[in-house]
């Protein structure tokens, strides 16, 4: 069983914020999916599946996503685990594919690394950076970001559909994005 995971915070007043691409990918992915929600309280996230893989939406706050990552990968045995992400340190419209590695400062990778180790597959979208991390991870994208936003996502999901019968390497040369 394959989990795939998309980080960010639940709430209305996080919604299209940068530190939420995760969660907008993996909207993006169900669109075009046939897929059971699965109920189950201690799951702490929204959880969805079609045939082998599992999607989630942790609804813990970014801090805490590896308590709903750790319960649901348990829970149902998964041996693999990709988890989709923001990242500062590459540009808007900039996508990359890596196996394990540090956070890079990431609360949402700290968390799911302290409760479940680094050897997962990691989906980094950039967002670019600002003055206050902080407060450029939570903040809205610009009108002018829109557009970049919608094409490195739109890119994603091809990637990520090809990438769940394949593996990050060929992924990582077919469909990393320099911006």
């Amino acid at each position: 069983m394959t989990l795939v995971v998309g980080l960010g915070n639940i709430g209305e007043q996080y919604e299209q914020t940068r530190h939420n691409v995760g969660f907008m990918l993996i909207d993006l992915l169900i669109e075009d999916l046939e897929v059971a929600k699965l109920s189950n309280a201690k799951f702490k996230g929204e959880l969805f599946k079609s045939s082998s893989t599992l999607f989630l939406k942790p609804s813990t706050y970014m801090n805490l996503s590896g308590e709903s990552v750790k319960a649901v990968s348990e829970y149902y045995k998964c041996d693999r685990i990709i988890v989709i992400h923001d990242d500062i340190d590459l540009n808007l419209g900039a996508l990359k594919f890596k196996m394990g590695g540090s956070s890079g400062g990431h609360n949402g990778l700290k968390s799911i690394d302290s409760l479940c180790g680094n050897a997962y597959e990691r989906v980094r979208i950039g967002v670019g950076k600002g003055q206050d991390a902080v407060s450029h991870v939570l903040g809205k994208f610009k009108q002018d970001e829109k557009e970049s936003l919608a094409k490195v996502l739109e890119h994603s999901k091809k990637a990520l559909f090809e990438l769940l019968d394949s593996n990050i390497e060929k992924i990582a040369s077919k469909y990393s994005l320099k911006s």
